[in-house]
Order: C-alpha cells, then sequence, then structure tokens
C-alpha cells in the first residue's frame, strides 16, 4: 500500500520497547508519515552518570531512522566503547563496580548529552525528543508518554526494589519479580499532544510490548488511561507473547511471576479494558475463543517481524481489521 492510501486515517501507535519500534519502523511503509503518531513509554527512563536516558524514544528514534545496531536491537550501529570503557578503568582502580554497567556507547552519547543540556536548560521531554527526531530525520511524530518523570520500580523476590534499568541492564532480568509500581504515574500528566493523537486517531494500535512494564507505565498516567479506555472500541492490540515465549525481554517470566498466564489469554485479560481486538501469531490459534472470552476479538496472523517487510505485513493486517485499508 502506498502512503497516499490511507488518506483519511489517523493511526496513533501506543509503544514500548523493541518490539513497537519494529513494528513502527514497518508501519512507517505503510502509513503515510503526517498521519503516525507515536506515544512512548517513559517508565524506563533514568539518570545514568548524570546523564538523562530514554531508552525507548531513542530505541524507536534510531530503529526508525535506520540507525539501530541490527545485532544488539539497541543503541547505534558502528558503535564505539571507549568512553564507558574509560569509565571502567577509573572505577575498577578505585575498588568500585556501581558505576559503569549500563552501556553507553561514544556515538550514543551525543544522544544523551544533548537531551541532558537541553532539560538543563528547561526544556521539555516532548520539546528534546522533537528536536531529536528532527535531527535523525524522523518522518512521523515522536511523542513522549509524559513530559514528568514516572519511574517503574520493581520489587525481587530477594527484597529488592529495583529501578528498570537496574533490574534490566544490571541484574539481566534474571531475578523474579513480585510487585511492579510506578513512582510519580499518581502526579503525571499527559505530555502535550497525547490525548488528542488517541482521540483523534482513527485507530489505536497498542504496539507488541511487555504489557506490565512497557504499556503499564503509559496506562498508570490517569488521563492517558481514560483516554484509552474511551477508545477502546477503535484499538487493535498485538500480543508480544508467541507461543508462551516473549521474542524480546522478560514479559513472560514477568506473567508467570505476577500471576497472569504467559500466553495470549493473559495478555487479553491484561488489556481487555482498553483493546477491542487482539492480534495473535498463527501458532497460538488454538486459543482464539479463551482470548474471546477475556472479551476480546482474537484476530490470527502472522506476528514474528523477522524484517521490515514482516513488521509492514503486520502493520497492514491491523489497518485491514481496523477497517482503514
Amino acid at each position: 500500500m502506498s502512503h497516499g492510501q490511507l488518506s483519511n486515517g489517523q493511526v496513533c501507535v501506543i509503544a514500548g520497547g523493541v518490539g513497537a519500534a519494529r513494528l513502527l519502523r514497518g508501519l512507517q511503509d505503510v502509513v503515510s508519515p503526517t498521519r503516525l503518531t507515536a506515544v512512548v513509554n517513559v517508565g524506563d527512563d533514568d539518570i545514568i552518570l548524570g546523564l538523562a536516558i530514554s531508552p525507548d524514544l531513542d530505541t524507536v528514534l534510531y530503529t526508525c531512522t535506520e540507525a539501530i545496531d541490527p545485532i544488539r536491537g539497541w543503541g547505534l550501529a558502528d558503535e564505539h566503547w571507549q568512553a564507558i570503557e574509560a569509565v571502567r578503568d577509573i572505577e575498577s582502580a578505585n575498588g568500585r563496580d556501581d558505576l559503569a554497567w549500563f552501556g553507553l556507547g561514544d556515538r550514543d552519547l551525543g544522544t544523551h548529552l544533548w537531551r541532558t543540556a537541553r532539560r538543563n536548560e528547561g526544556a521539555t521531554l516532548s520539546e528534546v525528543t522533537a528536536e531529536l527526531s528532527r535531527a535523525r530525520g524522523l518522518a512521523f511524530r515522536l511523542l513522549p508518554a509524559s513530559d514528568d518523570p514516572i519511574s517503574t520500580r520493581l520489587t525481587t523476590v530477594r527484597g529488592e526494589d529495583l529501578a528498570f534499568q537496574e533490574y534490566f541492564v544490571r541484574q539481566h532480568h534474571d531475578v523474579a519479580v513480585t510487585d511492579v509500581r510506578f513512582v510519580g504515574s499518581d502526579v503525571a500528566r499527559a505530555a502535550p499532544g497525547v490525548i488528542d493523537a488517541i482521540t483523534a486517531a482513527d485507530l489505536v494500535i497498542i504496539a507488541p510490548s511487555n504489557p506490565i512494564v512497557s504499556i503499564g507505565p503509559i496506562r498508570a498516567v490517569v488521563e492517558i488511561d481514560q483516554a484509552l479506555r474511551a477508545a477502546r472500541h477503535k484499538t487493535v492490540a498485538i500480543s508480544p507473547i508467541v507461543g508462551g515465549v516473549a521474542l524480546k525481554g522478560p514479559a513472560d517470566r514477568m506473567l508467570r511471576e505476577l500471576g497472569h498466564s504467559a500466553t495470549v489469554t493473559g495478555v487479553a485479560g491484561l488489556l481487555t479494558d482498553v483493546a477491542a481486538t487482539l492480534v495473535i501469531d498463527e501458532v497460538d490459534a488454538h486459543l482464539v475463543q479463551s482470548v474471546e472470552q477475556a472479551g476480546l476479538r482474537a484476530a490470527v496472523t502472522s506476528t514474528v517481524m523477522i524484517d521490515r517487510a514482516a513488521a509492514a505485513d503486520l502493520g497492514r493486517f491491523c489497518l485491514t481489521i481496523g477497517a482503514l485499508q
């Protein structure tokens, strides 16, 4: 489908992490960029070595401008690591191992330095994201869910209270979680443009992202959750679980650890308030009835985005069942 074929339809994608970035990369090929908006999780944001880090925003930005490292799935391609290695050398010489656990590539530092400097000048996260998008030539609108700080915190079976990056990167997400909360979400407001993007959209797509720690922090902003509930009738969600397994990250284990089924049925139970349809992979076709018993229509297709063309096909399928094609 050419860009012009979606002449009157606005699409808003609720996004977090690698799966969302890959979907958006494909959607660019089937939706005019002027009609596409991504609302992205900021619960993973943190301050690392004094720098403001927004991993999900950067993953979407890098992926959709063909700058992402294709092997790691995060950070920039053709990266070097001299700066962080220098920090590790200094750290080691002083008997420490608590500062350089997060991988900051030399080229990636440019993004974080700009974000930090501009935030220190008083710019909002939305303003900085727009500037970074302009610099990289991103064609569609990229919005943080909120300009206010929201911190995803995880309690582990060891009694630890971890920020998301500590859990995901430093602990390699291999410790069981007993609770997840979103600090600051009770007072956070939606970033400018977010509610309008959801309300004005002809189709809302909830990307194949972890429903607990990627979609959860977005929904934790009360006015966003209210807008998504009101948009349920026009919302299509894509399961991040295929055959009982998360294709990227710890979503399957986290679902089990927090008492949910690590299947498309478990995903359906978490999204039934904000989505009318759940797109599931062909390997899960036998679970259509259980998804529908959870209150969602089930739509079956191939959901594994092995390349950009597959992502475009998945995006096109969402448009089709959303009556935009």
